[in-house]
């Protein structure tokens, strides 16, 4: 602490009254005249706060003891700041379609030319106005910009960025591939007149198998039963009138070279006898002719040659010479082959005369004529056999040697 200055001037040099109990220092002045006044001894607060022993800072008690020790300051430390992040950059809504984009760079930043380029492959866009991005699309797609041919529309094709990945596609471009991809008017009719081809050939393959396979099994079967019934009937012994009604069986006719053995049903109708699987006898209105068992006549019969047991399907490769039996209840009555006529018109009846002109017969006899249809599969003509009758044996003398295994 330092002590007031005292000024050379006294206090009455101001003007001022000296305070009470205070002398002038003027006596101060001269040599030796402060130590002599006594001012320099130290009052007893001074020793006090100077640890009661003047000039003693070094004992204890001293300044030393009085004055706290020195810490010296501990260095933090140095925590760089916190730099905020920007935040991510987020695209916005695109109005036309919620699919995946490749986001537009920010707004004031750059991009580098490879992140150019896989934008613009990404996208389909070119950098630059509106007038660019036109050009752009005509040199890539042609005149009106096309997005890409019908084949790859319809394909579903789509660009592909330079890192593989698909772009999507807009609401305009799906529109277009969906146009595409929908059939033309040509294309459905097509399609539709297709089908009704496989199914008209389908119809036509089922009626083609019903015809020539299912109609025979029916034939066969139902032929087979009328034969069994009548040799069962002559065997227990019951008689049959001489007169038979339109579809009866009467007879059963063989003909050993071609292994044929069905019966022979009075009648020539389609659906009562001859779809049936049988052979037909002409007996009735012009077209009657006689039963084998008559003097005179000619026996003429009629069979399917294709279809429905088909009977007669083979009798072209008659030879003459060969042998035709025709069993009824009583006898057998044995014809061998005479002639043959290839072809004939459906309306040429004479063939079934008494004395057929065409046959080589040149006076009334026992006769029988076989009839049917002319080529195979149509009936447009007819092919006719003629058989002469050789032998009339009584069941009751056995087969014929012709029917003898």
């Amino acid at each position: 602490m330092t002590a007031l200055r005292p000024e050379r001037e006294s206090a009455a040099s101001y003007g001022q009254e000296p305070y009470e109990g205070y002398e002038s220092y003027e006596g101060y002045e001269a040599p030796g005249g402060f130590e002599a006044s006594g001012a320099f001894e130290t009052s007893g607060a001074f020793d006090e706060w100077n640890g009661g022993a003047a000039g003693q800072q070094g004992q204890p008690g001293g300044y030393a003891a009085a004055a706290e020790p020195y810490a010296a300051p501990v260095e933090e430390p140095y925590v760089p700041p916190l730099v905020e992040e920007p935040e991510p950059y987020l695209p916005p809504v695109d109005e036309e379609t919620v699919a995946l984009r490749i986001p537009e760079p920010p707004a004031g930043g750059s991009m580098s030319p490879s992140d150019a380029s896989t934008a613009t492959s990404a996208t389909g866009t070119t950098p630059g106005g509106r007038a660019a991005r036109r050009k752009a699309a005509k040199r890539r797609h042609g005149r009106h910009g096309g997005a890409r041919t019908t084949s790859e529309a319809a394909e579903g094709v789509e660009e592909t960025s330079a890192d593989g990945s698909k772009a999507p596609l807009s609401r305009v471009e799906a529109r277009r591939q969906a146009r595409a991809r929908k059939p033309s008017p040509g294309v459905v009719a097509s399609r539709a007149i297709g089908e009704v081809f496989i199914t008209t050939g389908v119809l036509m393959l089922l009626f083609v198998t019903y015809q020539l396979w299912w109609t025979n099994v029916r034939a066969h079967a139902t032929a087979d039963k009328e034969t069994s019934t009548l040799q069962n009937d002559w065997a227990s012994g019951k008689r049959a009138p001489g007169e038979f009604e339109p579809g009866q069986g009467f007879a059963i006719l063989h003909i050993p070279e071609l292994d044929v053995v069905v019966p022979i049903a009075q009648g020539v109708s389609n659906k009562q006898v001859l779809d049936k699987g049988m052979v037909g006898h002409y007996s009735e209105g012009k077209l009657k002719t006689a039963m084998p068992d008559a003097k005179t006549g000619n026996f003429a019969l009629a069979g399917h040659r294709n279809t429905h047991g088909e009977p007669f399907r083979y009798i072209n490769k008659l030879k003459q010479g060969d042998e035709v039996v025709v069993e009824t209840q009583d006898k057998y009555f044995v014809y061998k082959v005479t002639s043959m006529l290839p072809v004939t018109s459906p309306s040429n009846t004479s063939v079934i005369g008494p004395v057929p002109p065409q046959s080589g017969f040149t006076k009334p006899g026992r006769y029988i004529t076989l009839t049917t249809c002319t080529p195979e599969f149509t009936s447009k003509y007819r092919l006719i056999v003629w058989g002469k009758m050789v032998e009339e044996r009584p069941r009751s003398k056995g087969k014929p040697d012709a029917l003898v295994e």
